[in-house]
């Protein structure tokens, strides 16, 4: 299936990728940064977020969500390899420039900043505007499967049909998400991130808030 006529169907709603100038700029950026790998897992975090969206009659500008599901993992590239910063916080900051450098509004720009800096932060986002919502429960459906039940098996097909996931797209993934975040391992605590360090290094050892409340200078 050829990606750039995908239209999908979700009730009476129709969904495809944006064909406004931004988003056709957006995509050659990101296209032009990230993996393919990354490329079309952003690509499906949009389309599974927008499906869910309009299934559960949520509020989302398409083109914001799409700027946000672009954008949420480029923190995870050899741009950022000196950076010490969270990769979503990057993520967001790149999209922020973007979308200023277009003029788009500070509250549109907080959305997206919200959705990309927010999207590995469960129990958050789905309190928030839709934008922000959607982008987490689209990058949960496509890394690990989290409402999977709510896709019908043609949307499942269509979507992978246009944006292969590939047979060893989970191992692809976590090791997309060491790469990117292994020299930065404090960026890790507080978060579910540090799973991939401790997967993939032997070595790495967590970071114990217990310890941490435990040996402060208050219980000196």
């Amino acid at each position: 299936m050829n990606a750039d006529s995908l239209i999908l169907t979700s009730g009476t709603h129709r969904i495809s990728i944006p064909d406004s100038q931004l988003a056709r700029e957006v995509t050659e950026l990101i296209r032009d940064t990230e993996s393919e790998m990354l490329f079309s897992h952003s690509s499906r975090v949009y389309l599974w977020g927008a499906l869910l969206g309009k299934r559960n009659g949520v509020s989302f500008d398409p083109e914001l969500l799409y700027v946000a599901s672009m954008f949420h993992d480029i923190g995870l590239t050899s741009i950022y390899r000196d950076s010490q910063l969270r990769f979503e916080v990057d993520g967001a900051n790149a999209a922020r420039n973007f979308l200023r450098s277009h003029q788009i509004s500070e509250s549109d720009i907080d959305k997206v900043w919200a959705a990309v800096a927010l999207h590995t932060t469960p129990g958050i986002p789905e309190h928030m505007h839709g934008e922000i919502a959607l982008v987490q429960a689209g990058a949960g459906m496509d890394v690990a499967g989290r409402g999977f039940e709510h896709f019908t098996e043609e949307q499942r097909e269509a979507v992978i049909a246009a944006y292969p996931r590939g047979s060893d797209f989970a191992d692809k993934m976590i090791d997309a998400f060491y790469d990117g975040m292994k020299h930065r391992p404090a960026s890790t605590f507080g978060t579910f991130n540090d799973d991939f360090l401790a997967h993939k290094d032997a070595g790495f050892e967590r970071v114990n808030l217990c310890s941490i409340i435990l040996n402060s200078k208050w219980e000196r």
